[in-house]
């Protein structure tokens, strides 16, 4: 790609005039404004010490080199600021990319950045006393994104729920239901979601009228399981694995890590206690991993299933965890340090923290359902909106921030639910290519056709902005920052309404109506890539609307086609 071009184009020009690459490497960038060029690099800034010379001097002499080998596609380059030097590039490098996004299809802008790594990657792991609550859902949409992220950059991923099964929760959620089955309250301390409600009239109804306390608990345990699966499917997440806690203790693995720690010189005892000397391994304080009761923590019970995660080949560890487990993060950390582990060839889990989500309608927070209570569940969004809307909705801010999740938007079918306007626009792309075939217009081969003819401003937009593409998949991987995705195609299905508006694809000129049927080609490849990674659908179809002056419809055919009908 062009960045890489222009990056070997510098390293050759600083070679010829005696001046070494920096530690750092050589970095170009898009530039903010393209009246300042399309590309830019600040490597003279970055070199003027060692040079011994202003960054202005030492770009002119940078610009003189590249100016003498001529690279491809640079029409001239200028040093602006305090020593940027700008890349003015001839168009000829965007028809190279569309060439690239032709050729690689489907493909477009992976890479193999992550192509060593093994990656388990744990999210949402609810405790299975009951339905999955509206937070739970931005890091189910957000550590699926994440995965297919990984896995485009080459990592081997593997979706891990991890059920905490064996505390003290499950003998209170089982106390709660059994008192709900019973007609009565549930214990003071137990869960007082009406859900409880629903599920012992469903528990009566397969067991009858005599249902002991441990069928209660083994019944309720495996419904909430079965509830857990279905509303993760209706939102299309599917996990490799459902791992239980209860299998840590029964293997012995959570005795195998006290044992460790212990000979390892780590815990202590204090008031009937275990204590893990956490604080001189790098934590706030020092932590229990026995209570004087004889139970384990939560603490000592992750550290036996973090090593069982590494004990069966995993060599990157990925956890997405509430923002209110923060506290949890380096205790974590430091202990699986004192196991042995925060080495290179076994890396210290990695804790992604994520903020909850507020709804709203009409500007007030909503619940949305009194069958659970005071928990906004999964299902009763879902039951409200599209399970695409419901992703790209999560995924539309960085999991570290606060998100609001206004129904009244996302319900709505117009421009400004984000999720229509990016499907509608691939829906457009579509409609162009059927209204082609349907006129007997026959694409070419793509080596046939002539590119140089893509001169608009539009078509010149959309291949600038899938040049981008593999960069911003590249960093989003890296950041583990989907919505920075979410962000692209956004901006991407903008300049595609754009091009649908002014651009004329079926023409009276031959060469120019199979480029512009090629560039669509690239468009629609660029909009379904990025919305499968956010694990979004890219419909083909859609209802027409009256769409505003950005998406609009135009009088002449950007209107290509009317919109059919969903499902014709």
């Amino acid at each position: 790609m062009i960045a890489d071009d222009l990056v070997a184009a510098l390293d050759a020009a600083l070679h010829t005039i005696g001046l070494e690459v920096p530690s750092s490497g050589l970095e170009v960038v898009p530039t903010k404004n393209r009246e300042h060029g399309d590309w830019q690099t600040n490597v003279a800034m970055v070199l003027a010490k060692s040079a011994g010379a202003a960054p202005r001097e030492v770009a002119g002499r940078i610009v003189a080199a590249l100016e003498a080998a001529a690279p491809a596609h640079v029409a001239r380059t200028e040093i602006a600021g305090p020593g940027f030097i700008n890349f003015h590039l001839a168009s000829t490098w965007l028809y190279d990319v569309l060439g690239a996004v032709i050729g690689d299809g489907a493909a477009y802008g992976h890479g193999d950045a992550y192509a060593d790594l093994a990656v388990n990657l744990e999210f949402v792991s609810a405790n299975p006393t009951g339905p999955l609550h509206a937070g739970g859902g931005r890091w189910v949409a957000v550590g699926d994104a994440i995965a297919n992220l990984l896995a485009a950059q080459g990592a081997r991923v593997h979706r891990e729920y991890y059920l905490n099964d064996a505390g003290h929760q499950l003998d209170i959620f089982a106390a709660s239901l059994m008192a709900r089955y019973r007609g009565e309250q549930p214990p003071e301390d137990g869960y007082q979601g009406a859900y409880l409600i629903d599920m012992a009239d469903a528990m009566r109804a397969d067991l009858g009228d005599d249902v002991s306390a441990e069928q209660a608990a083994d019944w309720g345990y495996h419904a909430v399981v079965a509830e857990l699966r279905d509303d993760l499917a209706r939102i299309g997440v599917h996990f490799d694995t459902w791992f239980s806690e209860r299998t840590l203790h029964e293997r012995g693995d959570v005795t195998d890590v006290l044992t460790a720690l212990r000979e390892g010189g780590h815990t202590y005892e204090r008031d009937g206690a275990e204590w893990l000397a956490s604080e001189a391994l790098g934590d706030q304080r020092d932590r229990v991993l026995v209570r004087s009761n004889g139970t384990t923590t939560y603490l000592t019970n992750d550290l036996a299933y973090h090593r069982d995660k590494l004990a069966r080949g995993w060599t990157h560890l990925i956890d997405i965890w509430g923002a209110d487990h923060h506290g949890q993060v380096k205790s974590l950390q430091v202990a699986m340090r004192a196991l042995g582990v925060g080495t290179e060839a076994a890396p210290e889990p990695e804790i992604i923290l994520g903020q909850l989500v507020k709804l709203e309608r009409g500007g007030v927070v909503v619940r949305l359902s009194k069958r659970a209570g005071t928990v906004i569940t999964l299902s009763d969004i879902l039951d409200e909106v599209d399970p695409d809307v419901a992703r790209l909705t999560f995924l539309l801010q960085g999991i570290d921030t606060a998100l609001t999740f206004d129904l009244d938007v996302v319900t709505a079918q117009s421009m400004e639910n984000p999720v229509y306007y990016v499907q509608y626009a691939h829906a457009r792309v579509c409609s162009i290519a059927r209204r082609a075939a349907d006129g007997g217009v026959v694409r070419p081969q793509f080596a046939d056709i002539d590119p140089s003819v893509l001169v608009h401003e539009r078509e010149l937009d959309l291949l600038r902005a899938l040049a981008e593409y593999p960069e911003t998949l590249r960093h989003a991987a890296a950041l583990r920052a989907p919505h920075r995705v979410t962000t692209w195609v956004r901006d991407f299905a903008s300049r595609v309404h754009g091009f649908y508006r002014d651009c004329r694809v079926i023409t009276d000129d031959p060469a120019l109506t199979h480029a512009r049927l090629w560039l669509v080609e690239s468009a629609r490849i660029g909009l379904a890539g990025s919305l499968a990674i956010l694990g979004v659908s890219a419909p083909e179809a859609m209802e027409r609307l009256d769409v505003d002056e950005d998406g609009g419809e135009a009088d002449g055919d950007g209107g290509e086609a009317g919109f059919e009908p969903a499902g014709e």
